[in-house]
């Protein structure tokens, strides 16, 4: 008999110090609840830190939003204002995209630039060849504007308008603003101070360096060598 009670005990004390199935359920919510706000967290973490993509499994035809790769550019996106030779506004916003070819070629050039306390500021970059025949409307002149049949190197992803301008903002001198028609923004004017000349050749002979080739009139434009071999292109970007 005495046997038989301490059975009955040790039942007691055993069922008594198991989870019932609503604690155990409790407990379960409980843990879920808890990894989700880990996760939550991790996940905000992730998104607050600005992250640049790669170029890997990117074909050089690609086109590419420069912002994503590098934050070490300035832009001045003249088309996407009425501040320009067209006194128009061509572009719906404000965007810099080339191919990955020529993405990587200016990437490597403007660490370059840097070494020289400079950057690369954009005044254009790829042009939808929609925007071409835009701009051939405003000024169908083939002196200023490329006929859209034909298209520009812009068209094709491999053409930029560029300067450059200081770590802090500050322009450097190239004598004329940009898309300024005359002999004072040719190449081969050397009647400008000395400042502007060093300022030119720097531009010139670094993007020289990484595969670039210049336009004699037009200080401000580089195409890369071989783009003209691409197709024009119309891709054009999404605003919002």
């Amino acid at each position: 008999m005495r046997n038989f009670y301490s059975a009955i005990v040790l039942l007691v004390f055993f069922v008594s110090c198991r989870e019932s199935p609503k604690d155990k359920k409790g407990a379960e919510h409980k843990r879920k609840v808890a990894v989700q706000q880990v996760d939550t967290t991790i996940k905000e973490e992730k998104i607050s830190k600005k992250t640049f993509r790669t170029f890997d499994k990117l074909t050089d035809t690609t086109f590419v939003r420069l912002a994503d790769f590098s934050d070490g550019f300035a832009y001045e996106m003249r088309y996407a204002t009425k501040n320009n030779f067209l006194k128009e506004k061509v572009y719906d916003c404000a965007e810099c995209y080339t191919r990955v070819i020529t993405a990587k070629a200016l990437l490597k050039a403007n660490e370059d630039f840097k070494k020289s306390g400079v950057r690369i500021k954009f005044f254009d970059c790829y042009r939808p060849n929609s925007v071409q025949y835009k701009m051939w409307k405003i000024v169908p002149n083939p002196q200023y504007v490329a006929n859209p049949k034909k298209g520009s190197i812009h068209n094709k992803g491999g053409a930029v308008d560029i300067t450059l301008e200081s770590l802090d903002g500050e322009e450097l001198d190239m004598g004329t603003d940009f898309d300024f028609f005359g002999k004072r923004a040719y190449h081969d004017n050397f009647d400008l101070p000395q400042e502007i000349l060093d300022n030119r050749k720097l531009l010139k002979e670094t993007m020289e360096k990484h595969g670039f080739w210049s336009t004699r009139t037009e200080w401000w434009h580089y195409n890369l060598e071989g783009a003209h071999k691409y197709p024009i292109a119309n891709f054009k970007w999404d605003c919002n």
